[in-house]
């Protein structure tokens, strides 16, 4: 039997954490750069149990070897439904912050969709359209790994923003491994933006487009993003996707 899921209820505690985060900023860092970072979210016995769970193999669908399919070095597993106790109050608790700003982006690039209020009539959507499969994933590279720009694109329908959180402790457990974006401008040659993390922290960034505000009103920019080299140790992430894969 599997061990039981990391912070057993995980009750009140990350519910405040999340609630206590800072998002006016966050959703104006979303607005200007494509991205955001929380600070501290995930203690660091959080953080380990999570990273724990890697070698549960009957905690996950699917193991994914980057090597085979061109994606980089390293590998990552999605998880199997139920999902981890933390995992699925993350998705839980993060979304409804989010979906006001989703749809905002929707309205600013003239496209009709609009997504629910909360996170269950959201799935509801996908499995209807056949996207049925959870995407929260875990992570693993070690020395020499690293994961080419990519965006994380399962099936027609997507939620615009996603979430990941280092899980080891950079400078300590590992080195190198920074998180990286890139933005495609029209017309332009790309930005790419390398975004600091400490252990426990969230990086909240768009998943394939946003708006960006020109003379002529809102365009859309392309957005990238992935992992450079490890240089030495081991580099755990937990990886929050918002939509299911078909």
């Amino acid at each position: 039997m599997a061990a039981a899921a990391p912070s057993r209820t995980y009750d009140q505690s990350l519910s405040a954490r999340v609630a206590g985060l800072p998002w006016p900023r966050l959703e104006e860092q979303l607005d200007e750069l494509g991205y955001a970072t929380t600070g501290p979210l995930l203690r660091p016995e959080d953080c380990r149990a999570l990273a724990a769970l890697y070698g549960e193999a009957e905690r996950f669908r699917s193991r994914i070897v980057m090597r085979r399919h061109a994606f980089g070095e390293g590998e990552y597993q999605y998880f199997a439904h139920p999902l981890p106790a933390p995992v699925a109050a993350l998705r839980g608790l993060v979304y409804p912050r989010l979906v006001g700003i989703a749809n905002r982006w929707q309205e600013a690039l003239g496209r009709t969709e609009r997504y629910p209020a909360d996170l269950d009539a959201y799935l509801e959507l996908c499995h209807a359209a056949g996207q049925t499969r959870p995407t929260p994933l875990l992570l693993k590279y070690g020395p020499g790994d690293y994961n080419r720009l990519h965006q994380d694109l399962y099936g027609a329908l997507n939620f615009p923003l996603q979430m990941a959180i280092l899980l080891s402790a950079p400078g300590r457990e590992f080195t190198g491994g920074e998180f990286v974006l890139a933005e495609q401008r029209p017309r332009t040659q790309l930005r790419a933006e390398v975004v600091p993390l400490g252990q426990g922290e969230a990086v909240i960034f768009a998943v394939n487009f946003r708006p960006a505000r020109g003379a002529r009103g809102f365009y859309r920019l392309s957005m990238r993003h992935g992992v450079s080299r490890i240089r030495s140790g081991e580099r755990y992430t937990l990886g929050i996707i918002f939509h299911d894969a078909a």
